[in-house]
């Protein structure tokens, strides 16, 4: 499964992608906004700190919008994906953006429905809100297996972007599920290295290299 980064922070990203832990970022209009920086120029610094997709959210809602928006977005980098809300507009925007070689990500999806259709529509994407759908009352991860079944079932080719991810529980469920890709907040993709005996067995190592009395080098 690959791993995203679900910010704008560059430092954060940076930090990542020198573990060999990212694969990709996620923005919307909202890090964005949480970075207090340019848009484009945010993102420009982003694609050029990582080799994965990109995503870069439009924020018109019309079809027109939607695609004079895409033309400025796609022409930052190569390895941006012009993310498109999962609306009638949204998802024509998605086929004649991926017809044209552009990679999309349709993203807000609650349903394995709207899943089906942004498959159908050609994302290169699609981006399903767990963390959202369990505030609500549904089960999140109950949505992520049966769009897995749905795509499995007919071959797409787009790929299950697991989103909202608020804790290392729904990663490990969606890995468990198959899912292609999470994307997270960088905090919680950091909690994923933390265990309780991890810490334990270090500091017994310590103590007894401590008692030893050697150095190395």
């Amino acid at each position: 499964m690959k791993f995203f980064a679900d910010t704008a922070d560059t430092n954060d990203i940076r930090d990542l992608a020198d573990a060999g832990l990212l694969d990709g970022v996620t923005t919307n209009p909202s890090l964005i906004n949480k970075s207090g920086r340019d848009f484009l120029e945010v993102v420009r610094e982003i694609c050029g700190i990582v080799d994965g997709p990109v995503s870069a959210e439009v924020v018109a809602l019309d079809y027109d919008g939607m695609m004079r928006e895409a033309e400025i977005v796609r022409k930052i980098a190569d390895n941006v994906a012009v993310k498109v809300p999962l609306t009638i507009d949204g998802l024509k925007a998605c086929k004649t953006l991926t017809d044209d070689g552009t990679m999309v990500n349709v993203t807000l999806c609650f349903s394995a429905n709207q899943a089906l259709l942004a498959a159908k529509a050609g994302a290169t994407f699609v981006s399903p809100f767990v963390g959202r759908h369990d505030d609500v009352g549904f089960d999140g991860m109950q949505l992520i297996g049966d769009i897995r079944l749905i795509y499995d079932n007919y071959a797409f080719d787009t790929e299950i972007l697991v989103a909202s991810v608020r804790h290392p529980v729904h990663v490990l469920e969606a890995a468990k599920i198959g899912a292609d890709v999470m994307t997270a907040p960088p905090s919680v993709i950091k909690q994923l290295v933390k265990h309780p005996l991890t810490d334990k067995g270090i500091e017994g190592f310590l103590a007894d290299w401590s008692k030893s009395g050697q150095k190395i080098g």
